[in-house]
């Protein structure tokens, strides 16, 4: 019976590319496992994620932002659903909870392999949920300027998408400079105090600086001002009285209301003399603007949906 037989070279040979295919091979799979530092220690993800769950909005804007459309996320602040940006991306998404509440029995039912979370999510939901899939928990510095790009690619790295991300920051960065070059041109350094406040039943809050849309509009050049009520990691102040609405006062405010309650608050409010005797209303430079978005949303979709009002503004002073 004929046959080929290999000499000891050729063996040898061999032997060496089954070597070495073993040591791609588990190059490879070493690869395809990424380590997460969170919150709440190490969490090891192996390969691709297909059914991930985001219980934070910047979670959710992130993992669009990717290519990668999430099963489940929880209602915006103040509203019934996911923020009305993110609406006709999302579909008819499962929502699991909201920002303070998650729930359990809606998450486990989505079968997720993988669980995305806010950095407040406190120890014992977080043993909760790691129970159903693995629970990343960004240890991130809230209210910073960098926060939500740190955040964001937390989030990446989860997803295995951190070249995606980057391409998607890079655009929004790059647009946000192309801005602050037309504001520069606009207006003059002097005239760029701003307030971004939030308008409740009970009252304006004033939002942090430190906040994710006020950190975009201090890229574009706008000065925005705390006026040193609010308490350090903090997202905003208590809710000012009429009395103090000179503290919102400057050249330009944004201010935004999350639901129709806070709404009916604004209009009641802006029939007030002390409402009318702002500077910043008499200079009609009062933006008003979406609070889901500005005060609640988080991410690089998010970034981009802000600066497209910040852009509306800039446009309005142009000739």
């Amino acid at each position: 019976m004929s046959g080929i037989s290999f000499g000891p070279a050729a063996r040898t040979l061999r032997a060496a590319a089954l070597v070495l295919g073993a040591l791609l091979w588990q190059q490879q799979a070493l690869a395809e496992v990424r380590t997460l530092d969170t919150k709440y220690g190490a969490v090891a993800i192996d390969g691709e994620v297909e059914r991930v769950v985001t219980l934070y909005e910047g979670a959710l804007d992130t993992a669009h932002a990717v290519g990668l459309a999430p099963l489940g996320a929880i209602i915006t602040r103040g509203g019934e659903g996911v923020a009305s940006y993110m609406q006709q991306r999302v579909g008819d998404i499962a929502i699991v909870g909201g920002p303070r509440e998650t729930n359990l029995e809606a998450v486990i039912a989505l079968q997720p392999d993988l669980i995305l979370a806010a950095s407040t999510l406190t120890e014992e939901q977080y043993r909760l949920l790691s129970a159903v899939a693995p629970t990343l928990v960004p240890d991130v510095e809230m209210y910073q300027p960098d926060s939500w790009k740190r955040e964001a690619r937390f989030f990446a790295r989860a997803l295995n998408r951190e070249a995606e991300l980057e391409q998607v920051i890079a655009r929004v960065d790059e647009r946000a400079t192309s801005l602050k070059a037309r504001f520069d041109a606009l207006q003059p350094a002097e005239a760029r105090k701003t307030s971004l406040a939030r308008w409740m039943p009970q009252g304006p809050l004033l939002m942090s600086p430190g906040l994710f849309s006020a950190s975009l509009l201090q890229v574009v050049g706008f000065e925005v001002r705390d006026a040193g009520i609010i308490k350090p990691g903090r997202p905003h102040s208590s809710p000012l009285s009429q009395e103090n609405l000179a503290l919102i006062d400057g050249d330009w405010l944004f201010l935004a209301t999350l639901n129709s309650d806070g709404r009916e608050a604004l209009a009641a409010a802006e029939q007030s003399p002390a409402f009318s005797r702002l500077q910043v209303v008499r200079q009609q430079h009062v933006v008003p603007v979406d609070g889901q978005l500005w005060t609640s949303a988080s991410g690089p979709l998010a970034a981009d949906a802000i600066l497209d009002d910040i852009e509306a503004v800039l446009a309005s002073l142009e000739p």
